[in-house]
């Protein structure tokens, strides 16, 4: 079946909900470096090419290197500062960013210029980066969902926290894995193994999806089937 609403108690675990919009809105988990190979840097702008041409908004962890910076930036350029939104810890402000980068020339907090790289929200720790991240999505209108890009420990956990979300019930969008090169062909093969060894149900072994270019991406997003073994659990009631 289509994936769902989710209803106003499968939000307790988040952020403050911002007003449902129905224009589309995409969490990219990506990293911040640029990869060995090229392809991971292109793949980041033919997604924001993509999220161009269907008017979707990025929410991102608000870095200005890597994979990160290259998506925000190449949408920014298309369709503007409107159409990104990063969030980013304090602690990682500096850190998640190039030494040249633009900035709005304030050297206190190093904030990245708003018309490059798009609204940037500071947040106290990385607990509240992800609520905040997921709240957007899970508010945004048809098509709004999670997509990783390549990255490393920190994509992973962002990419299977909200796997496991969706598996509780805690929402109901689409998740989907942009699989450049191969990239996560080992973490796809270990959902194959666990089905097997009986970690996961059959009936959940679809919650990630798999995407091999930019197109895809919102096919994926667009024709989501929400996972049947998906724990219907009412969160926030007592």
């Amino acid at each position: 079946m289509a994936a769902s609403q989710p209803t106003a108690n499968n939000t307790e675990n988040m952020a403050p909900t911002p007003a449902s919009s129905d224009q589309a809105v995409v969490c990219v988990f990506c990293g911040a470096s640029p990869g060995t190979s090229p392809a991971h840097m292109d793949a980041a702008r033919a997604l924001a090419n993509t999220f161009h041409k269907n008017n979707i908004k990025l929410v991102y962890g608000g870095g200005t290197v890597g994979i990160m910076g290259e998506l925000a930036k190449t949408l920014v350029s298309l369709s503007g500062p409107q159409a990104v939104h990063g969030i980013i810890p304090s602690a990682l402000l500096r850190y998640e960013r190039k030494p040249d980068s633009t900035t709005n020339g304030d050297a206190a907090t190093n904030m990245p210029d708003e018309s490059v790289y798009g609204r940037t929200t500071v947040v106290p720790d990385m607990h509240t980066r992800k609520q905040t991240m997921a709240s957007e999505v899970i508010s945004g209108g048809t098509g709004s969902g999670f997509v990783a890009l390549s990255g490393g420990y920190g994509t992973l956990e962002e990419l299977m926290e909200v796997v496991t979300w969706n598996q509780l019930g805690i929402h109901a969008r689409p998740v989907v894995v942009f699989n450049v090169e191969g990239y996560w062909d080992g973490l796809l093969q270990w959902v194959k193994k666990a089905v097997e060894s009986g970690f996961i149900g059959e009936g959940n072994k679809g919650i990630m999806v798999e995407a091999k270019e930019a197109g895809q991406v919102i096919e994926r997003l667009g024709d989501y089937e929400t996972a049947e073994g998906r724990f219907k659990l009412q969160w926030g009631e007592k």
